[in-house]
């Protein structure tokens, strides 16, 4: 039976004490679908060395390449705000969507009618069995948080997102917000 917290378009926000975990350690995720066969994200402030351009040459353009999570990492996606300009996307929620027609898509980056801040891609994405993400919010591994950007995420910067996030929820989280990234080199 699927969660009745979690629903896609929210966020998953690695808890501070998720450490040693290259893939998740400081994500924020972006839920893309949750069901009762599993759930599907991508993390959305972990930007990679390359450009889609280096990627796609067919593509002129020099956009950002984030590591989704670690499922399927030779594979391309992409979520975006523009579902007018690209049939078949599916929609997340808060004006997201995920995928749709690539070679049109392709053509209106190279026309410059898709920008930055309208689309964002990712090598892989990350992935949970029937109930697999639930054991984890039990077990301390994620936070639930409501995606206040809405569909302004996309052009959203990543360098510090994880850090706004827990800012963002106070208390005794606070204290983690200036912590070293790997508290071994401190």
């Amino acid at each position: 039976m699927t969660s009745e917290i979690l629903k896609k378009g929210q966020l998953l926000i690695a808890e501070p004490s998720l450490l040693g975990d290259t893939s998740f350690n400081r994500s924020v995720i972006l839920l893309a679908d949750h069901n009762d066969e599993g759930s599907v994200g991508f993390i959305i402030n972990k930007p990679l060395r390359y450009s889609i351009r280096d990627l796609v040459p067919e593509i002129h353009a020099s956009f950002k390449i984030y590591n989704g999570g670690p499922v399927e990492q030779d594979n391309l996606y992409f979520i975006h705000n523009v579902p007018d300009l690209i049939p078949e996307s599916i929609e997340i929620s808060n004006g997201i969507f995920w995928g749709g027609d690539f070679e049109l898509t392709a053509q209106l980056i190279n026309t410059g009618v898709i920008k930055k801040s309208n689309i964002r891609f990712f090598l892989g994405y990350t992935g949970w069995d029937a109930q697999q993400i639930e054991d984890e919010i039990q077990t301390n591994s994620w936070i639930i948080s409501e995606n206040s950007s809405k569909n302004k995420i996309i052009g959203k910067s990543s360098n510090n997102f994880w850090k706004e996030k827990i800012l963002e929820l106070g208390g005794d989280y606070l204290i983690w917000s200036n912590a070293p990234e790997n508290p071994v080199l401190n």
